[in-house]
């Protein structure tokens, strides 16, 4: 396995995206962007669009995927985006690795945070779901601050956690998360097997890419935290 920028160093941070990265969650949000259009009225995105605006706040996804769909449809359209979503979110689950991966990391002394284009709510609920809670140090989610690309989540991060952007990894599946991290100053890790293919990752530069959850482990493994103790 050669990874396709750099070797991997020393960091106080590892930051994961949520949906495509660590949930195996793609497939079922991209049906329910596919169901939520066509339940008022527009014309549902093919899978390969309703995957692309995976990551991005709910609302400027659903317009982005729904852009016959006139602006005053859109909380009706948010709506039948969660109905949709929720028929099936007990069906998801942590991609298989992802959580005993996380456990290492923990367990080396990295500070793991989660920046998502969930909503609070939504990612407290599958966090107690799976009883995950205790695993990450911080989060932000995309109605609680500015959504993907902007640099916001990471940078609210490293402010609260005296991070410094060299010493903060971003690990994500889409382009939305590898350009949030090159607008917050930050290296970034691209994974495969989520929303966004291969090809359209490189352009962002990622220091690896990793085409399963195996691969992005054996990676992140060589990483070193660089301080053995965090507090806020």
């Amino acid at each position: 396995m050669t990874p396709t920028a750099s070797q991997p160093h020393g960091y106080d941070m590892l930051a994961f995206d949520w949906d495509g990265t660590l949930f195996d969650s793609t497939a079922i949000i991209a049906r329910s962007i596919q169901a939520a259009v066509a339940d008022v009225g527009g014309t549902p995105p093919s899978e390969e669009q309703a995957r692309w605006v995976i990551g991005m706040e709910l609302h400027a996804a659903l317009a982005k995927a729904a852009p016959d769909v006139p602006p005053e449809q859109y909380p009706e359209l948010g709506r039948r985006y969660r109905y949709h979503y929720l028929q099936h979110q007990d069906d998801i689950v942590l991609f298989d690795g992802a959580l005993e991966m996380l456990k290492q990391l923990k367990a080396k002394g990295f500070l793991l945070a989660v920046a998502t284009g969930k909503s609070r709510r939504g990612l407290n609920e599958v966090l107690a779901s799976h009883d995950l809670h205790g695993l990450f140090d911080d989060s932000r989610t995309a109605d609680e601050t500015a959504g993907k690309p902007s640099p916001l989540m990471l940078q609210e991060l490293m402010q609260i956690w005296d991070v410094r952007p060299e010493r903060l990894l971003m690990i994500g599946d889409t382009s939305h998360d590898l350009q949030m991290a090159l607008n917050a100053g930050c290296a970034s890790v691209a994974v495969t097997y989520g929303a966004h293919a291969a090809q359209g990752l490189q352009a962002y530069g990622p220091l690896f890419t990793a085409h399963t959850v195996p691969e992005l482990s054996t990676w992140l493994e060589q990483c070193q935290p660089s301080r053995a103790q965090h507090q806020r």
